[in-house]
């Protein structure tokens, strides 16, 4: 049986303190439900609309892809470098139609070549796709304990540690045998089956995809 919570507040504005306790319920239960809430004859500095997105954009980004919108919740207390870089790119566009060039079944769908694998770039080059990066220097590893669950977000890398940059997957049922060994930065908590729609490769070329799916857009909710 899933568990929901609900989270009732005014929220005017957000805190550090409500969002710690945001985070903290996601990781206790399937769903926790954010009740902006409104009381009698009290002055807001923002209404309730202005609320709601302050709440989503304090907490979550949004995956867009053509079978439809993944919601993301980001480990900034866990990855706060990878997450960092993670939302830098996103802001300025870098994910926005970067091809998934590496998708095996029952197991992950690469991206991130914001390189060679933005197909809307004079870079794009498919064959290449997973070779490049940003012009952001790599980053040192934030290795955790987070597992490598189903819908999972982590960093893909070189045989160095430290070496992800902008590339990442998503996980499509568990891998632990990633566990310790790559940055965890995110999960997947609303659209996975989304996710499960992506187009996959060749199981013989190391889960190469010719005509691959794309992100349409990666960025704050």
């Amino acid at each position: 049986m899933k568990k929901t919570a609900i989270y009732p507040g005014t929220f005017d504005p957000i805190t550090f303190g409500h969002i710690d306790v945001i985070k903290k319920a996601l990781k206790l239960f399937d769903k926790v439900v954010v009740a902006v809430s409104d009381v009698e004859n009290k002055d807001y500095l923002f209404d309730a609309q202005e609320r709601k997105e302050i709440v989503r954009k304090a907490l979550f980004v949004d995956l867009k892809l053509k079978d439809g919108d993944v919601k993301i919740e980001l480990f900034e207390d866990v990855a706060p470098n990878h997450v960092k870089r993670i939302k830098e790119l996103a802001e300025k566009g870098m994910y926005d139609n970067v091809v998934f060039h590496r998708v095996i079944d029952g197991f992950m769908a690469q991206t991130g070549d914001v390189k060679f694998g933005k197909s809307d770039s004079n870079d794009f080059d498919l064959r290449r796709a997973g070779m490049g990066g940003s012009d952001q220097p790599d980053l040192k590893e934030e290795f955790s304990s987070l597992p490598h669950d189903r819908g999972t977000l982590s960093m893909a890398r070189s045989s160095d540690p430290n070496s992800a940059n902008s590339q990442f997957f998503i996980c499509f049922k568990a891998a632990p045998f990633l566990d310790r060994q790559y940055t965890v930065f995110g999960k997947v908590i609303e659209g996975m089956e989304n996710v499960d729609k992506i187009k996959r490769g060749d199981e013989n070329n190391n889960g190469s995809v010719n005509d691959p799916d794309k992100i349409i857009s990666f960025k704050s909710l």
